[in-house]
């Protein structure tokens, strides 16, 4: 009796349809996740149980390193599109005029001249931290040239100045940068600081205390008492 042949069938896929669910799925996921900014240092927060996440807008970031340098970063309106909106660039722009005027009031004999091309270069740093006299050679450097300077924790013209002053007739740099921010004219940023939601603090888990007590002793002498630590998610580990 003869063998039964069976048919062969063709293996081919067709992934047309894959291919498309695909793309749609990646451009979903570009278009709605927050990518991380750049920041100078690698901070690990500590741990903890609260679930309250800080705003990706409107609000001012200070970074404390492991070393006790301390860094800013502002964001602006998430959708700056209309007039009565600020963005991130805006804001930051209008923050650095008005904390050199400030500075530049309380040093009257060696002010810190910038141009509208430091100003728009300054715009576009998400996190910056230099004393105010290092700030015109900082922002005529290149990108590449300002990551390396500000990630050198060695250096003494990184990380914004602070010390324990409480006289805010002559505040210090930090305390400059602090109220620059609370008095911009983004009353979306004011109100967020008001409720404490406008403010985070980010240190990283190996930073002394008396560095963050630092920064949070400023934060107080400013009547800024409303802020929020940022933290990582406890896990069952831990």
């Amino acid at each position: 009796m003869g063998k039964v042949k069976i048919k062969r069938k063709s293996t081919l896929i067709d992934m047309t349809a894959m291919s498309d669910v695909t793309v749609l799925l990646l451009t979903f996921f570009m278009l709605t996740s927050t990518f991380l900014q750049k920041e100078p240092v690698t901070v690990i927060t500590p741990s903890s149980v609260s679930e309250i996440k800080v705003p990706v807008a409107n609000v001012a970031t200070i970074l404390i390193s492991p070393e006790g340098k301390v860094f800013l970063s502002i964001t602006g309106d998430a959708e700056a599109d209309t007039k009565d909106t600020w963005g991130s660039e805006a804001i930051r722009a209008e923050i650095l005029k008005n904390a050199v005027a400030e500075y530049n009031r309380l040093h009257p004999s060696n002010p810190v001249n910038l141009t509208e091309q430091d100003v728009a270069v300054f715009s576009k740093i998400n996190m910056f931290g230099v004393p105010f006299k290092a700030l015109p050679e900082f922002l005529r450097k290149s990108q590449t040239e300002q990551d390396k300077i500000v990630s050198d924790m060695t250096r003494a013209d990184v990380g914004i100045p602070l010390d324990g002053n409480r006289d805010l007739s002559k505040p210090n740099e930090f305390q400059i940068w602090m109220r620059a921010i609370y008095s911009s004219s983004n009353d979306n940023l004011q109100s967020m600081m008001k409720k404490g939601e406008g403010i985070a603090v980010k240190a990283d888990h190996g930073t002394p205390y008396e560095r963050v007590h630092n920064v949070l002793d400023n934060l107080q002498t400013l009547k800024m008492n409303r802020f929020s630590l940022m933290t990582a998610l406890k896990t069952e580990q831990d």
